[in-house]
């Protein structure tokens, strides 16, 4: 390929809405171009790492035994009526109506389509197990669409979905899938983790996150460096701490801390640890009559230790609150006599149901609210004064230097991009839309499923995330643009410099490599400043001067400084830095 028959199109600066390194540097390298919020066209550059993205995962899909197929971006809402889902996803959700008034919507994910086609075509045992994928354009209407394709509309992904006959052939099929996901991430270049993780909106007993490891990511990645031992925030567990209880050693006092609603400032004003300190958190649940309407509502306090934060994921699986919701201003003051600031367990006006962590469960001589403006309870102690809590459950985020929940040493926790995921749904989907096979006793049984996504077009932001510097770009040569350029210095006026540069890009092209040969005659700094910023792994660079000395410049990427080669043996060195 040569540069005058491409579309270079690189800016000296970020538009001014580019706030991660990722959506600045795609901007500037010319790999995509906004049309809207969250909306982006694939630029020539950009759309040539999509498209390496895209042959890895299929080659990696096809030797897994998946069978690739294509489900239509646009849905009827008739299958997602059957799932519920067309009510429960909210509005990332984006639904259209024909003009014939006919629900349809975006697809945001094909678990619907691919059971509807499942149950069509899978009638007995025989045929299964089955796994059919899809790289295929989707769209969720995010709220604030930001940081490029890190969070855009619409984007690229790929699906696939496994059925099988049974929960034991279907755990087979996931892990088939989790050792797939493996060999696409190493394939790619990039540093990652494979974490559990909670199965959210999708549903489904297991699950694995694969995040691919950055400073800017979103997700906290926690691990214990001990073992295998990796979760994310949502789902890692904060043990209980060892028993017993200490046995309590001061009185309860009511204590004045003015304009102190805080744990921290009450902490500092009476100078004790945060760690002394607990915080009260008010929730409420509705319980909803046949018409929607709320017929009665139940307030919670959950008790957290005041240098934790709530894990709103575990607390959304503690029976009862399931569906809560932060509660009012007058709910609160009805409740406790008192505005948030000041709230705790001890003299409500209406009783509370109270769920405290188990951190806090075993604490002795704690703070908290004394639900009077401007004081606090010191000296707090459970049984003495006030009863055992009545419920005790995990609803912290874990912290660096708790112990692991397998036991092999303590959590550490490091950030990360979340390009890959893998859940086993069990029949989820397929009793809600009654998908059955008749099985080697000729009873129908409904299909055990799994499915497995990958963000396509995530992935190259959570690349260059994790491999960029000062002047740009540093592609894995797996999914780089192009794997080598061709940097000819002064060509238009050497005839020696052309004829090497064009010999030498005919003969890298002749073994399959992706190379550029940049002829458009521009200054050398200029030249090298798009390549570096394009973020081309390897370059050569070709001038009179080093042809008289039977030398070429040779620089990686990542080099500080250019290597000299000999001509003759440039093939075999470029060959050998490819292959390594």
């Amino acid at each position: 390929m040569k540069a005058s028959q491409f579309h270079i199109a690189t800016l000296k600066e970020a538009p001014a809405d580019a706030e991660v390194v990722s959506h600045q540097l795609m901007m500037r390298a010319g790999l995509i171009k906004k049309l809207g919020a969250g909306i982006y066209n694939y630029m020539p550059m950009g759309l040539r790492v999509i498209r390496k993205v895209e042959a890895i995962v299929r080659e990696e899909m096809n030797h897994a035994g998946a069978i690739e197929l294509t489900m239509p971006v646009i849905q009827p809402a008739e299958l997602w009526h059957e799932t519920g889902r067309f009510d429960k996803m909210g509005p990332e959700l984006l639904r259209i109506r024909d003009r014939h008034d006919r629900d349809y919507v975006v697809q945001p994910t094909s678990e619907e389509v691919v059971t509807d086609i499942a149950r069509q075509e899978v009638r007995s045992y025989k045929q299964l197990p089955k796994n059919f994928y899809q790289i295929q354009t989707k769209f969720r209407d995010e709220r604030r669409p930001r940081f490029g394709l890190m969070r855009g509309r619409e984007f690229i992904m790929k699906d696939a979905y496994s059925f099988d006959r049974d929960g034991a052939s279907a755990q087979l099929s996931y892990q088939a899938m989790a050792q797939a996901y493996r060999a696409i991430f190493d394939r790619f270049g990039l540093r990652y983790r494979a974490v559990a993780a909670d199965s959210g909106a999708i549903g489904g007993d297991l699950s694995e996150e694969f995040q691919v490891i950055a400073a800017t990511g979103e997700d906290a990645i926690v691990y214990c460096p001990g073992s295998d031992y990796a979760a994310n925030m949502e789902k890692a567990e904060a043990l209980a701490p060892s028993g017993p209880r200490p046995a309590a050693q001061e009185p309860m006092q009511k204590t004045p801390t003015p304009g102190k609603s805080t744990c921290a400032d009450v902490a500092e004003l009476l100078g004790l640890p945060l760690a002394r300190t607990v915080k009260s958190l008010v929730l409420a649940t509705d319980e909803l009559g046949e018409q929607g309407q709320v017929v009665k509502t139940q307030v919670w306090l959950l008790l957290l230790r005041g240098d934790h934060d709530m894990n709103e994921v575990k607390v959304g699986k503690v029976a009862g609150l399931a569906s809560f919701r932060f509660a009012t201003v007058p709910e609160i003051e009805a409740h406790f006599g008192c505005k948030p600031g000041y709230l705790g367990p001890i003299g409500l006006k209406q009783p509370v149901k109270i769920v405290a962590d188990r951190e806090v469960a075993m604490m002795a001589d704690w703070i908290c609210g004394a639900n009077e403006v401007d004081f606090h309870l010191t000296g707090v102690n459970w049984g003495r004064d006030l009863p055992e809590p009545e419920q005790v459950a995990d609803l912290r985020n874990v912290v660096a230097g708790d112990p692991s929940p397998d036991g092999k040493g303590v959590l550490a926790i490091e950030r990360g991009i979340e390009v890959g995921h893998v859940f086993y749904l069990g029949t989820k989907y397929s009793k809600a839309m009654n998908a059955t096979f008749l099985d080697e006793d000729g009873k129908p049984k409904f299909m055990e499923m799994g499915c497995y996504g990958i963000g396509i077009t995530r992935l190259p932001a959570a690349a260059i995330e994790q491999n960029h510097d000062e002047r740009g770009i540093i592609w894995p040569d797996a999914i780089a643009p192009f794997t080598v350029v061709i940097c000819p210095i002064g060509a238009h006026r050497s005839q020696a410099v052309r004829d090497e540069a064009q010999k030498l890009h005919d003969a890298l092209q002749a073994q399959g490599v992706d190379v550029m040969l940049d002829d458009r005659d521009e200054r050398p700094g200029a030249m090298f400043a798009d390549w570096e910023l394009i973020g081309v792994p390897h370059r050569v660079v070709i001038s009179e001067r080093g042809l008289k000395e039977g030398q070429l410049e040779y620089q990686h990427r990542r080099d500080k400084e250019a290597s000299k080669v000999a001509v003759a043996q440039t093939l075999d060195f470029l060959r050998a830095r490819l292959q390594g």
